[in-house]
């Protein structure tokens, strides 16, 4: 019974928690926007676009994976068809078959959005070192935000006392 010997999160906090009968955020039962079944969805994971293909999809997931554009796929792909002859053709309708519909909630917002992960896909690492330099950007900003702020102003304080 070690795990009593920590207070949970609702003990922690000076607040009064309101609890209710309805399951809470985390808890079974409580109802998501998204229901996906089986293992939560990834931004990293290869998936079929069913509403940027034409036929299965597939092209178009390919070039959200890849982050080519999805003309240049399409244009790839019946290229190939043409040059084996059609041999490609059963691998394609194949890997519409098992290859996963995107869920709704991957939609991206923006092409901002979509760039991101693309890069993430391509390198998690740098996606990572980027993400880490932009803390450290704003984490500098703030600081300088703060030192400003705290640090004696004369002039902002003459000022202040002229408008009083």
């Amino acid at each position: 019974m070690a795990y009593k010997r920590y207070p949970t999160r609702e003990r922690r906090t000076n607040q009064p928690q309101l609890r209710s009968n309805e399951p809470q955020y985390g808890e079974p039962g409580y109802p998501s926007d998204f229901d996906y079944p089986g293992q939560p969805a990834s931004r990293t994971r290869f998936y079929r676009d069913k509403q940027g293909g034409k036929v299965l999809g597939v092209c178009a997931g390919i070039a959200d994976y890849t982050g080519f554009d999805v003309a240049l796929v399409r244009i790839c792909f019946l290229a190939a068809v043409f040059m084996s002859g059609g041999s490609v053709l059963p691998f394609y309708f194949i890997a519409g078959w098992i290859t996963p519909t995107k869920p709704r909630e991957l939609e991206y917002r923006g092409s901002e959005e979509r760039h991101f992960w693309q890069g993430v896909r391509a390198s998690p690492a740098r996606a990572a070192r980027d993400i880490r330099s932009r803390f450290k950007d704003i984490d500098r900003r703030l600081a300088d935000i703060e030192s400003y702020v705290t640090t004696e102003n004369r002039s902002l304080a003459q000022e202040i006392e002229r408008l009083r």
